[in-house]
């Protein structure tokens, strides 16, 4: 018997049975989108930016994409260099092929087909055309910054931003009439990573951006107050903090002090002292957090800006990060368990990098579930290098095996894209496909209403609820 091959890309792809088509179809596809962790520009949202061409709204700034591109030997020149915009273009076009079995391959085409109706696949012989097409479509309102989250049913969008950043555009925003909320995100890792390069200046900068003097560590903890009132002012419930793993060590205010100042006055630290500083600054901003009724996100495991030459050419955030296989456990039991001691642990989302940390975050988070909130501490969605099919299933499995499935506030897109919405279609599809595929081997019962109910619950009510939007 010859077996039929499913067309790619059709309305139930991924879905492998009648209950995974029914969930996504009838429960999880129209939902609306909270994406409470992106870098979105918010001055392009603010302006409703009208993009030229295809490149600038699908290529700029899209690591994942120059990743690629550089593995199939495409020279600097086309990916961040002086090409033209439809040169560029061309050249992901011709790498598209090339990316099969990478999620590249498929968010690619399901941004073309989402946004713009296109059902060809992308490649050399077909690009003039997708370019043309896409461009002519670009010139339209309903393909501006907002209009593009607008045709995605966007409902909220939490944009990640410095404590140093005015908000202006956040402010200039929030004085508008428009269909969805964007709210800022504090991110405060260049006041933490005390050892890095420009730490001084930045901490000039975040001195006159809150309109306090920071010749101490005593100051710095009131210019952070003070940006943490700033932030909240325009809706922030969100805090994020990207670093390699958390460190907690006994310390006081006087030695924090004196490495602070030390580092102000131009000499260099230790390790040791880097992370003495890193500690008790994150249990105070821990503190700040819950007395906000915040919640605070930990983006941990990601072993960033491996190739020095590269840093020095493009900067960071350029391609060039990877997974890192830091220890984490105790740091990060004991770092909650401070908090929760003195009975001032925020909400917390904890996102690993390394699929090996999978099982143990899952049980780290059911350590501190207690009071009256549901899934207080989350094991959050599949981040980066895992935001993939492969990635996904093994974090909703660890997830499933190790806590309650049924409390997670679901995806998010985490990119710098106006086109990478359909990331939240792809981890519904796969959301489903994984319950429908129980329900067909008799390990969950065939009741829609009820497996219905919690998929929208993991797809949007979760969420809306546990950030109180």
């Amino acid at each position: 018997m010859i077996q039929k091959i499913k067309p790619f890309l059709d309305d139930d792809f991924i879905l492998e049975n009648e209950v995974a088509k029914d969930l996504f179809h009838n429960y999880a596809k129209d939902l609306p989108i909270i994406d409470y962790h992106n870098h979105l520009p918010p001055k392009e949202i603010a302006e409703d930016r009208h993009f030229d061409n295809i490149t600038q709204v699908w290529l700029y700034g899209d690591h994942y994409k120059w990743r690629a591109m550089r593995a199939l030997g495409i020279e600097e020149y086309y990916i961040t260099g002086a090409a033209t915009d439809k040169e560029k273009f061309l050249q992901w076009a011709e790498t598209v092929p090339y990316t099969m079995r990478n999620p590249l391959f498929h968010w690619t085409h399901m941004e073309l087909k989402n946004y713009f109706g296109i059902d060809q696949i992308l490649n050399k012989e077909s690009a003039e055309y997708i370019y043309d097409s896409c461009n002519e479509k670009l010139k339209t309102a309903e393909f501006s910054a907002k209009g593009l989250l607008k045709q995605m049913n966007v409902e909220v969008v939490c944009t990640t931003d410095d404590p140093a950043d005015e908000l202006n555009f956040h402010q200039s925003f929030s004085e508008q009439d428009n269909h969805f909320k964007m709210l800022p995100t504090f991110r405060p890792d260049k006041a933490i990573m005390i050892s890095k390069e420009g730490y001084r200046s930045y901490i000039e900068s975040l001195s006159i951006t809150a309109g306090q003097k920071i010749e101490n560590y005593s100051e710095l903890l009131v210019a952070l107050k003070q940006r943490i009132n700033d932030f909240e002012t325009l809706g922030c419930k969100l805090s994020d903090h990207g670093l390699s793993k958390i460190f907690s060590i006994r310390t006081n205010e006087k030695e924090l002090d004196d490495i602070f100042c030390k580092r102000l006055a131009g000499y260099s630290i230790s390790d040791e002292e880097s992370q003495t500083f890193m500690s008790g600054l994150m249990h105070e901003l821990g503190k700040l957090y819950s007395e906000k009724q915040w919640t605070m996100q930990l983006h941990l495991g990601a072993l960033r800006n491996n190739n020095d030459r590269m840093l020095r050419e493009l900067g960071p955030d350029t391609g060039f990060d990877s997974i890192g296989d830091f220890t984490l456990a105790q740091d990060l039991s004991d770092y909650l368990n401070a908090l929760d001691n003195e009975k001032a642990l925020p909400k917390t989302i904890i996102y690993n990098l390394n699929p090996r940390d999978n099982e143990m975050i899952a049980t780290m988070t059911g350590n501190f579930n207690t009071g009256a909130i549901k899934g207080k501490v989350q094991y959050g969605a599949a981040w980066w290098f895992l935001d993939q099919k492969d990635g996904m299933e093994k974090q909703l499995n660890a997830l499933s095996n190790m806590g309650l499935l049924s409390c997670f506030i679901g995806m998010l897109t985490d990119s710098r894209s106006f086109l990478s919405f359909p990331r939240h279609e792809y981890f519904r599809r796969i959301l489903c496909n994984l319950i429908g595929r129980d329900v067909h081997n008799g390990e969950l019962p065939n009741d829609m209403d009820w497996l219905g109910s919690i998929v929208k619950d993991i797809c949007y009510r979760n969420a809306k609820a546990y950030f109180n939007f």
